[in-house]
């Protein structure tokens, strides 16, 4: 065999190995991530949090887990952490620790949650629901059968994924319009709600604040939801995609 070409192919070899370390390092590793968990219960803060802090451990991420609001009053931390993750239903939020969260995320940090625990937070706060990009308003039925659709395949929280069913709330949402829907759902009328048989929701999203990503899955009631891998899956993806913000 040629020299040259052996050189090429043993070059080429090498380039290759190193792109596979490469993009099989998770995004999460030496990230900062901030865990907020509390406000209503029967979303299961806790439970949650620990259920997805091992998994953020595991992929490398240095984990700092409040159960306090306050947090977002601090200065240094808000300043050096890549993202938050907030669970916390209902409640309510204080001028400072509002500013502390939204200042964080429109200099470059990014957030991430699901259900209740992002996206009905803080009812009061306008503000705060520009910054996710939708606030929850109802659940027709209570837990219901729904399928959710993946619509954008090519997006990487959601490609190579197929649509899957929950039993769980399916959410009805005040969105903006300006978010990047990554799967939907479609009411069937069921429930107290019959006029908005047909409607299609956005599920699954992400956005900007300022220089922030935003990540947001109305899936997920409780611990338990994480047991459909898909649902699952989508949240781990949304993470990694938000905890990035800062390298933009």
């Amino acid at each position: 065999m040629n020299p040259m070409r052996k050189l090429f192919i043993v070059l080429a070899a090498i380039v290759c190995t190193t792109c596979q370390t490469v993009a099989q390092e998770s995004a999460l590793k030496g990230k900062k991530v901030l865990f907020v968990y509390g406000g209503w219960d029967g979303h299961e803060p806790k439970q949650c949090h620990d259920l997805l802090k091992p998994w953020l451990q595991e992929q490398g991420a240095i984990v700092y887990s409040y159960d306090k609001l306050d947090v977002y009053t601090d200065k240094e931390m808000m300043g050096k952490v890549d993202l938050i993750i907030q669970t916390w239903t209902m409640g309510s939020i204080s001028g400072e620790q509002e500013r502390g969260l939204l200042e964080a995320v429109r200099n470059g940090a990014g957030i991430a949650g699901w259900h209740g625990g992002l996206g009905d937070s803080f009812r009061n706060n306008t503000e705060y629901q520009f910054m996710v990009g939708g606030q929850w308003v109802a659940h027709p039925g209570g837990k219901v059968d729904y399928d959710v659709n993946i619509k954008d395949k090519k997006d990487p929280v959601t490609k190579g994924l197929k649509t899957f069913h929950m039993k769980s709330e399916q959410y009805y949402m005040h969105v903006d319009p300006s978010v990047k829907v990554l799967a939907t759902t479609t009411f069937n009328g069921g429930g107290d709600a019959p006029w908005i048989k047909g409607v299609v929701m956005p599920v699954v999203w992400k956005k900007y604040y300022g220089k922030g990503r935003v990540f947001y899955s109305s899936l997920c009631h409780d611990a338990n939801d994480f047991e459909v891998p898909e649902a699952f899956e989508i949240m781990k993806r949304g993470i990694e995609w938000a905890a990035q913000s800062k390298e933009n």
